[in-house]
């Protein structure tokens, strides 16, 4: 991708930080939540905090961040962190943080 002076553009995307994982959107389950296939194997019931309930709309195959339940259900459930967008998810993918298959 070039921007209109012909020079590459620069895409800034969000890294996930310390214990948040990365994952795909399998299926939206209403009442706030949905199922998120993650990079570590684990399929997740995540939960959408409030700040993000009404701001950010998340669709089945969307990259996500997610922050597991440390000490409580690790395994089967998370937060939501960030919601990452095509261009951002394509870089991700190019970069060998996930794969989007």
């Amino acid at each position: 991708m070039t921007g209109a002076d012909g020079q590459p553009e620069h895409i800034r995307v969000r890294l996930p930080k310390e214990g948040e994982v990365l994952g795909i959107v399998t299926q939206i389950l209403g009442a706030d939540r949905i199922k998120v296939r993650c990079t570590d194997g684990k399929t997740r019931t995540v939960r959408i905090p409030g700040k993000h309930r009404k701001r950010l709309w998340i669709r089945q195959n969307d990259v996500v961040s997610v922050m597991p339940w440390y000490g409580l259900q690790e395994d089967t459930r998370a937060d939501l962190v960030y919601r990452y967008n095509r261009n951002q998810a394509n870089w991700l993918e190019d970069k060998g943080y996930i794969s989007l298959d």
